[in-house]
């Protein structure tokens, strides 16, 4: 420990200390807003104004009529559906072409890593990618189309590269003398000692399609096929316009309250049930996002 710091020195860490207390703060108030509303009665939050920050008269009202609106389930199940489909076949996307780029022997690997380089700075914009999904593919009103555009990103595909140009030679060499093939090479024993770049791209790839509505927006006509976050941004958008609140809700619940009243009431229980996941999720990937972020930050 460092003894006799300087009065500048502590001053920095004071002012460090000072202004990230106050990001966490920000960011916090909202989360803790949505929550307290959530449980609260429907004409008590209803009434209010600013900041919610406290729980008033505790219920699950607004939870039951969300739970009892299929719309919400049928957008988990898709949701899980783009995520799961998008997380696997982008992460063996992206390990086969990191590997084969990362090699040393590659003779291609530089000008097709400035290519790739490339599109993080210029795309063709939302237009021809359109077109090219829903009239070259033919993937319109397709969950496909959900899936194959986010499969691939220069930005993993670079953190991957990195990592795997890191893992010493010598490991690879001897195993190909032991015999070992490509694929052995790559699952067996490069990517056990990647692993905390890996975990960070699976979260990367998680929480981007978990929270994505505007490819399905574009893309998809049929309901029976829009994420949870296209069914929240409805609600969302609905509860906000008018008085006169879509009662699609309440109608599925069976309820026949007054929709005006539990309007503000199902958009919180909403946010919050499309959010706890990623609460959930994230803990187990947390350990290994510094390190994993950093490891693709010291070359490229």
């Amino acid at each position: 420990m460092v003894k006799n710091r300087s009065f500048g020195s502590r001053l920095v860490d004071i002012a460090n200390i000072t202004f990230f207390a106050i990001i966490m703060v920000v960011c916090l108030l909202p989360v803790w807003h949505v929550f307290c509303a959530s449980f609260s009665d429907a004409s008590w939050v209803l009434n209010q104004n600013g900041i919610i920050w406290h729980i008033s008269d505790f219920n699950l009202n607004g939870y039951k009529l969300v739970f009892n609106n299929s719309s919400i389930w049928t957008g988990y199940v898709n949701t899980l559906i783009y995520v799961f489909g998008t997380t696997i076949i982008g992460m063996f996307l992206t390990v086969m072409a990191a590997y084969a780029l990362s090699r040393k022997g590659f003779l291609w690997a530089n000008p097709l890593m400035f290519l790739i380089s490339f599109t993080m700075l210029f795309s063709g914009g939302i237009v021809p990618l359109y077109i090219l999904v829903t009239q070259t593919l033919n993937l319109f009103d397709n969950r496909w189309a959900l899936i194959l555009p986010n499969c691939m990103s220069a930005f993993y595909l670079i953190l991957v590269r990195t990592a795997l140009a890191n893992v010493p030679d010598s490991l690879e060499e001897s195993a190909m003398l032991d015999g070992a093939g490509r694929f052995t090479i790559l699952f067996q024993i490069m990517l056990p000692l990647i692993k905390a770049t890996l975990a960070t791209i699976i979260l990367y790839y998680v929480i981007g399609n978990w929270n994505a509505w505007f490819n399905a927006m574009i893309y998809l006509r049929t309901r029976d096929k829009y994420p949870l976050q296209l069914i929240l941004k409805e609600i969302l958008v609905t509860v906000s316009e008018t008085a006169s609140t879509d009662t699609t809700i309440l109608q599925e619940s069976g309820n026949s309250a007054d929709a005006a009243l539990y309007k503000q009431l199902i958009k919180y229980c909403t946010i919050m049930v499309s959010t706890v996941p990623m609460f959930i999720f994230y803990p187990f990937i947390q350990k290994y996002f510094e390190s994993g972020v950093m490891i693709g930050a010291i070359k490229g």
